[in-house]
């Protein structure tokens, strides 16, 4: 698969996609957006399939609207939380990888563009553009500011909710996902296997050893998950401090993670499902079956939305 982190697929996990309980699919397509940036977007990539694929990796719920980023055509898609129906395609800047809900309005990472856009849900206007470091690839609120990580450039970036350069700090190598818990800022290092933990001022605070190839992180209550892709398993550890609670494994090509208020749910890439875990123990309740290598996942309040890169669509389920 032409996947954005040129990542190998790994063999056997624990219940392949076919053995796995079915979500509904709903199709993106493969068009240009009609939103108010300008300028020209292409039409796809390839995925293993042979069809052509505008490469959705990021999900968001701003309470109305689950969105989508689909980065191959440098458009965020809206998609209607009731009903599944497609309500507007936005071009945004290069690569498009990440979505975030914050202060009213939907941020985006423009992995190729060094920036971050404030997009407003209602219209999906650009409302501001502002400079990140190199390859902005992650976002975190932290309840009063916006946190990117930039993978190119081994560090953070600190934004206010009006897009204010706030500071920028070290992290680990090709920092990728980011989560806020115990009044920290959780950074997961893909290409050194750690999890570095900041205060909200930017001080390190602690840098902790996770399994191969850290990608996503949720907090959860006092705890925080990280995804670890390579080592079909995810990390536990106490958000306060930092003491590891546990290894526990899930599929091939862990990636997006989420706490639903009841259930961790972590998408594998690889086998193309998305896992129901039990936050307790670290179990795993339930298996379902999405689209072709998936990588985000989003929770609108009673159902779970998961974007697939390969088949160029989002599916969705129940969470409970």
């Amino acid at each position: 698969m032409a996947l954005l982190l040129a990542i190998p697929v790994m063999a056997s996990s624990l219940t392949k996609a076919q053995d796995a309980q079915a979500m509904s699919e709903i199709p993106l397509g493969t068009g240009g957006g009609t939103g108010l940036a300008g300028g020209a977007s292409f039409t796809g990539d390839l995925g293993t399939s042979g069809a052509a694929t505008a490469g959705p990796e990021a999900t968001a719920f701003d309470g109305t609207y689950v969105w989508v980023a689909t980065q191959f055509n440098n458009t965020i898609t809206r998609v209607r939380a009731s009903d599944g129906a497609i309500s507007g395609s936005f071009v945004v800047g290069k690569r498009p990888v990440a979505l975030l809900y914050a202060g009213g309005a939907i941020w985006v990472a423009n992995l190729l563009s060094n920036n971050v856009m404030r997009i407003t849900p209602s219209t999906g206007a650009i409302a501001g553009t502002y400079n990140a470091g190199d390859g902005p690839g992650g976002l975190a609120f932290d309840g009063t500011n916006i946190w990117v990580a930039n993978r190119n450039s081994n560090n953070v970036t600190k934004l206010s909710t009006k897009g204010a350069n706030l500071g920028t700090f070290a992290v680990g190598k090709r920092p990728m996902g980011l989560a806020f818990a115990g009044n920290s800022i959780w950074v997961a290092n893909n290409n050194d296997d750690s999890v570095t933990r900041l205060s909200t001022s930017g001080a390190v605070l602690g840098k902790f050893a996770v399994g191969k190839g850290p990608f996503g992180v949720a907090a959860e209550g006092t705890s925080v998950w990280v995804t670890n892709y390579f080592g079909q398993s995810v990390n536990r550890f106490r958000a306060s401090d930092g003491l590891s609670l546990g290894t526990f494994r899930v599929g091939d090509g862990a990636a997006g993670i989420i706490f639903d208020g009841n259930s961790l749910w972590v998408v594998n890439n690889g086998d193309s499902t998305v896992m129901r875990l039990s936050p307790s123990n670290g179990s795993v309740v339930a298996t379902y079956a999405t689209g072709k290598g998936p990588f985000s996942v989003a929770f609108d309040g009673s159902r779970i939305w998961v974007s697939n890169f390969g088949s160029n669509s989002v599916s969705m389920t129940a969470a409970n």
